[in-house]
């Protein structure tokens, strides 16, 4: 579905005319119901890790503490990065963080030089610690995007610009979202509208990229270097 469909399929549910187009439309009821649209976009997309809302960025180390700003080393639709996915691929070690203020100061204060590299977000830049020793270790890490729609063409976005985008998310909530809003707003009921609305927010979490398996003991699955032994049969 497009923005354009999205708002034709609100418009016929509120009963008024649905409108031919919605990006550039300067009637005043097709301006809010984009401005709900863009809304809850935005505030849905910040709910859940989405699975469709990550991805994964690797660049090259710098032999500095200063490895560059968010925006060149990940991406201008950074979000923010997810806990325990940054690794160096060359050492196979991961790099720990990210680091509170308190803690990087006294790193600074302190410096250790092992056993794992870390890394702290500062401004709108990273900052490993030790200092690496050369600038050619490739880093990798997965990381939010901001982007909750995208072009026709599949560039993505954070926010509605033309009448062809779609969404990332599911385009039905986001139907309904539109909907209680729209409700809440004329100062209509609308507690049924959002409890459906919630429901099948509820619902899309809870299958969201698949569920694994609950475990109820403190076990850990971290990865260390060491000699991996493959299950299976062992005959030969």
């Amino acid at each position: 579905m497009t923005i354009l469909s999205i708002i034709q399929d609100v418009a016929e549910d509120l009963a008024i005319t649905a409108p031919s187009s919605v990006i550039g439309n300067t009637d005043k009821q097709v301006i809010q119901l984009l401005r709900m649209a863009q809304r809850e976009g935005k505030n849905l997309g910040a709910r859940h890790n989405w699975s469709f809302m990550q991805k994964e960025a690797t660049f090259t180390q710098a032999a500095a503490a200063l490895q560059g700003t968010i925006a060149s080393l990940i991406g201008s639709d950074y979000e923010s990065i997810k806990n325990d996915t940054m690794w160096n691929r060359t050492t196979q070690l991961p790099i720990l963080g990210p680091l509170a203020p308190r803690d990087w100061q006294a790193l600074q204060a302190f410096p250790v030089t092992g056993p794992y590299p870390q890394y702290r977000i500062q401004g709108k830049s990273i900052y490993f610690s030790p200092v690496p020793g050369n600038a050619t270790d490739t880093i990798a890490l997965e990381y939010k995007s901001k982007n909750w729609c995208e072009s026709s063409g599949g560039s993505g976005q954070v926010a509605w610009a033309d009448d062809t985008d779609v969404g990332l998310l599911d385009e039905d909530i986001m139907t309904l979202g539109i909907l209680w809003r729209w409700y809440a707003r004329k100062g209509l009921d609308y507690a049924q509208d959002f409890a459906d609305y919630e429901q099948r927010v509820a619902n899309a979490i809870a299958r969201d990229g698949g569920q694994r398996h609950l475990r109820l003991d403190a076990g850990r699955e971290d990865r260390i270097p060491g000699i991996f032994v493959p299950q299976g049969s062992w005959s030969v």
